[in-house]
């Protein structure tokens, strides 16, 4: 049985749990459950806080999991390594301070700098051989400056409102582009294969859909250009020999205006369709 950690709440927790719905496992019923057993499909899940599902799987407790890159990067585990980005749970991570006290990252040295990340940002500081009083918060690092106790913080940014709300800019360059991760211990597992290939075709179904029109033989090689799909289009011919039906796979964003070329091309009967799985 192939051991998988979920994140039980947070951000991560309600996106990793439909993902592996849609890749057909099961799932839990009750918020509540930390254990799900799914022997058809021969899994196990456990919900665990997403801080500790790098410990977890890089100690071997487990065989995989699901948590942000910032969180493996943070556990410090040697154990624990990505295996695939899952697309969502975005999120970067930039140094702030009041507005004109620092404008690069070597001015940093020997002060004091808040962040609920210190692991991760202790290393990245270390790779840049700048060293720092680290100040460890387990949340509102926003407010460490003002409260006065750092100088500088190391966290979380969206659009950066909630900093400058706090009276701080950001300076310097990103720490980590950070999403949600499969994650793995250091010898592949059995089962690993098997539901990496799942999530991919989650991933390819969340981003593709089917688009089907009908279109002037003649036009085939136009219409291939504007939509070419991951391979090749399906052509097969109509009852009236100058026309003939397109089926392709095409990237869901841009989707209405591949649509709109289409038409003016000369394509009709374009419909666009769902993609529930799939297996490429």
């Amino acid at each position: 049985m192939l051991r998988i950690a979920v994140p039980n709440k947070g951000s991560l927790s309600e996106t990793a749990s439909e993902m592996l719905h849609e890749a057909g496992y099961v799932g839990r019923r009750d918020p509540k459950d930390l254990y799900v057993a799914d022997p058809e499909n021969e899994v196990e899940f456990f919900y665990l806080r997403p801080r500790d599902i790098a410990t977890y799987v890089g100690s071997g407790a487990l065989d995989v999991g699901i948590t942000g890159r910032d969180l493996l990067l943070d556990a410090r585990m040697p154990g624990a390594h990505e295996v695939e980005a899952l697309g969502f749970g975005g999120s970067t991570f930039r140094f702030a301070a009041r507005p004109g006290r620092f404008t690069t990252l070597a001015e940093l040295d020997g002060v004091r700098v808040a962040t609920a990340y210190p692991g991760l940002v202790d290393s990245y500081l270390d790779e840049q051989g700048i060293a720092v009083d680290l100040v460890p918060l387990d949340g509102a690092v926003e407010s460490a400056v003002q409260l006065g106790v750092a100088d500088a913080v190391a966290d979380v940014v969206s659009t950066g409102t909630t900093l400058r709300q706090a009276g701080l800019e950001i300076f310097g360059p990103k720490l980590l582009e950070s999403e949600a991760v499969l994650i793995s211990g250091a010898d592949e597992p059995e089962g690993l294969a098997t539901l990496l290939r799942r999530l991919r075709g989650v991933l390819v179904a969340r981003r593709y859909v089917m688009v089907d029109y009908d279109l002037p033989a003649n036009l085939v090689d136009a219409a291939v250009a504007l939509a070419p799909g991951i391979e090749s289009p399906t052509v097969s011919p109509l009852r009236d020999p100058e026309w003939v039906a397109v089926r392709v796979m095409s990237p869901r964003r841009g989707v209405n205006q591949v649509m709109d070329a289409l038409y003016g091309l000369g394509a009709r009967a374009i419909l666009v369709t769902e993609i529930t799985a799939a297996r490429l």
